[in-house]
């Protein structure tokens, strides 16, 4: 299960950190994910982790975007800086690959 939360409306060149709690799997045995959809479109990657501290970028966040893991409180962060109105999406974490379940994720709208 995840639940991310930290979504929010936000003006481009702005801020935001998500969270991601996780619960009912080895949290430290996994590679995890952020992704993000906006209507219309598929899923999309926006940055990976894996158990290892590994991490993965898409292009267009890369040097905005950091992503974090914190295995003993099985949560997952996304650090977004300068913020772009095309940044603007619902936010989900999983694992990586994903699994089947996917939490509600939380909202981001970057607009002045």
């Amino acid at each position: 299960q995840f639940v991310e939360s930290g979504g929010g409306s936000v003006q481009p060149g702005g801020s935001l950190t998500l969270s991601c709690a996780a619960s009912g799997f080895n949290f430290g045995d996994y590679s995890l994910a952020w992704y993000r959809q906006t209507p219309g479109n598929e899923r999309e990657l926006v940055a990976g982790i894996t158990s290892a501290g590994d991490i993965k970028y898409y292009d267009s966040v890369k040097g905005r975007f950091t992503i974090s893991r914190d295995n003993a409180k099985k949560m997952v962060y996304l650090q977004m800086n300068n913020l772009e109105p095309a940044d603007a999406a619902v936010y989900l974490c999983n694992m990586r690959p994903p699994s089947a379940t996917w939490g509600q994720g939380t909202q981001v709208t970057v607009s002045w």
